[in-house]
């Protein structure tokens, strides 16, 4: 862990944590006190934490990105590129819960 503090605007944080995955893996991960968001592709690793611990109020023990590269789909003959997802899994300090059905 490092420990300089990196300083990160309000509204980029409410930009950061875009949405919780909400799938049957997520919800798997959440028994070991774990919580997957959608993250924007320029979010780094220090900025989730900053955003997850002043938005939810909690204690950050790990942050775990991963990037799922878009895939090519066709529709009526034409080609089209989803478009590329980063998805950060925020595993929580011992006793830490977020409830992600309710809103910020």
């Amino acid at each position: 862990m490092s420990t300089n503090k990196q300083v990160v605007s309000k509204e980029r944080m409410y930009e950061i944590i875009r949405r919780p995955v909400i799938t049957e893996k997520a919800t798997l991960i959440s028994e070991h006190n774990q919580v997957c968001f959608q993250v924007p592709l320029d979010a780094s690793k220090p900025e989730i934490r900053k955003a997850v611990e002043e938005l939810f109020k909690v204690k950050v023990d790990a942050v775990n990105t991963l990037t799922t590269k878009g895939k090519y789909k066709r529709f009526r003959g034409h080609t089209g590129k989803r478009g590329d997802i980063k998805k950060a899994v925020v595993t929580l300090a011992e006793g830490q819960s977020i409830d992600v059905t309710s809103g910020l």
